[in-house]
């Protein structure tokens, strides 16, 4: 946890700690940064207004990070309202984001939703899929376009998987995040849209023309089952 509020951060650790889950804090951005080069771990949680970082700049550093450290989930916290602040968040690669005040069982709730997700090496490993010149490898949580692999953070890949097991199915933006987090919570209005952007620039050849991931108006998303050989 990077986060600056010494009362919060010690709220949120107890609380975590009385559910099973251990939490280093760190109170500044350079701190948390030199935590990740260091240690293991399965989440970030991490504040939008530091004293000596922007929670932006550190989400977009960690995401440049070399795999797998790039991909470790982010969830974002901060006391700002702005819906701006929230999409630049999402574009930048946390893959949810927590508005405070919030209550302790949500934020308990989302990264549950979160760590739920298969791990590397997981017994139940999925076959992979391929369309066309696009390889997605559930075991190994990867995504290849002719042969070269495109990063994704931990919740783009899971909606991508999500949308190219169900190829030719139109999915809502609800269904998709069911799919994706395990049950029905209710992130900040048109999120999916937002990884959906984002995922169209990493996989597809004109993200503004799309051809993989294709918008039904009014409906939500359908993954192509035939796509470009």
């Amino acid at each position: 946890m990077i986060e600056d509020d010494q009362r919060l951060a010690g709220m949120v650790v107890t609380y975590l700690a009385s559910n099973g889950y251990e939490v280093v804090h760190a109170s500044t951005g350079k701190a948390g940064l030199e935590l990740l080069r260091r240690e293991a771990f399965a989440l970030v949680l991490l504040d939008l207004m530091l004293p000596d970082a922007d929670g932006l700049e550190l989400c977009r550093r960690i995401r440049a990070f070399e795999p797998p450290l790039a991909s470790i989930p982010i969830v974002m916290l901060t006391a700002k309202g702005d819906p701006f602040d929230r999409v630049v968040g999402l574009e930048l690669g946390a893959d949810d984001y927590l508005p405070k005040p919030f209550e302790p069982r949500e934020l308990l709730a989302r990264l549950r939703a979160v760590l739920r997700r298969p791990q590397l090496g997981s017994a139940t490993a999925r076959a992979g899929l391929q369309f066309g010149r696009l390889e997605i490898d559930p075991s190994a949580r990867t995504v290849r376009v002719d042969g070269q692999e495109r990063p994704l953070t931990a919740y783009q890949f899971d909606l991508l998987l999500a949308l190219a097991e169900r190829a030719g199915r139109v999915l809502s933006r609800e269904q998709l995040i069911e799919a994706v987090k395990g049950e029905t919570l209710e992130p900040f209005d048109r999120s999916i849209d937002v990884h959906i952007g984002r995922l169209r620039a990493a996989i597809e050849d004109d993200p503004k023309q799309p051809h993989r991931i294709i918008t039904i108006r009014g409906a939500g998303y359908v993954f192509a089952k035939v796509q470009d050989a």
